[in-house]
């Protein structure tokens, strides 16, 4: 049992309290999942920019070694690299090298992913998330009953350029997904099966498809069930499976659309109360996206 939260603001106003509502947001589902939390936020950027999200020890080591040529900002275990978007390889390069002990959870011209080990609450304020602006952003907290609680087996999970997936539910043939993945240049951190998921949505992407289509053939292609939450540099989709065994609501308004595994977790949002509240049907892809 694990909870999903997802915001994607229509409105430019409410920008400044994205991450105030996803905080709030991402608390209320702290029963849901108590173990670990994480969440991914799409802000400012640009294409010629990448931000590398990091996490890991002593990081402010690799801010010194790239000083002059990166901006670092440092939050709690995390720390978010902003680089020439044509530097990227050999930043990638280099920590391979130097740093293999660094993990990049996120990467994107928008993206930052945080995720770690504690309540959801506590995870927020480590990275000060009611803090962050943004367009959209999607959240996730876990409660692990098949595996360890680690930080690396918290959601989202990222395997492509501003990409982040969460999941509730589980998958049959991850494990067969996996060994035809890796060969067709998709890497995997974890043994999780929400992280092939992810990297499947990254794959048909790579292909050409787009978010809906790629959602749209994951019915066909993963054995499970499910609910995702999947977040772009301009979009935010949902899917469930066709049985939909595990709860979820979405509301809607004029200056945006939320997501929550449970009801109660979109009741502090402006306007609730004339939203249109819905459960999203099974099999259909749900996506908006900013021009």
């Amino acid at each position: 049992m694990c909870g999903i939260v997802g915001l994607f603001l229509k409105d430019r106003a409410l920008e400044p309290r994205l991450g105030e509502m996803l905080a709030d947001m991402l608390e209320v589902m702290t029963d849901r999942g108590p173990d670990s939390a994480g969440f991914a936020v799409y802000g400012a950027g640009d294409a010629a920019h990448v931000k590398l999200t990091l996490r890991g020890a002593n990081l402010g080591a690799v801010a010194e070694a790239f000083k002059g040529k990166a901006e670092a900002a440092a939050r709690d275990t995390h720390m978010v690299l902003s680089i020439a978007a044509r530097d990227e390889d050999a930043v990638r390069g280099w920590l391979a090298v130097n740093r293999p002990d660094v993990v990049v959870t996120g990467a994107g011209h928008r993206i930052e992913l945080y995720k770690e080990v504690g309540l959801p609450g506590d995870v927020a304020r480590r990275f000060d998330l009611a803090k962050m602006g943004g367009t959209h952003g999607i959240g996730h907290t876990r409660m692990a009953t098949e595996s360890a609680v680690t930080t690396a087996g918290a959601h989202p999970f990222s395997t492509g350029a501003d990409q982040c997936l969460v999941h509730n539910g589980s998958l049959s043939n991850h494990a067969s997904l996996r060994r035809m993945l890796e060969p067709n240049g998709i890497s995997f951190e974890t043994d999780n099966d929400s992280e092939v998921a992810a990297g499947y949505l990254t794959w048909r992407l790579r292909e050409g498809a787009s978010l809906k289509q790629a959602l749209e053939a994951s019915l066909d292609d993963l054995d499970g069930f499910f609910t995702f939450v999947v977040g772009t540099e301009n979009g935010f989709a949902v899917l469930r499976d066709p049985i939909s065994c595990k709860p979820a609501v979405m509301a809607e308004t004029d200056q945006y659309v939320a997501f929550g595994s449970e009801y109660r977790a979109l009741v502090g949002l402006p306007g609730i109360e004339t939203a249109r509240v819905f459960e999203p049907e099974p099999t259909r892809v749900y996506v908006w996206e900013r021009n």
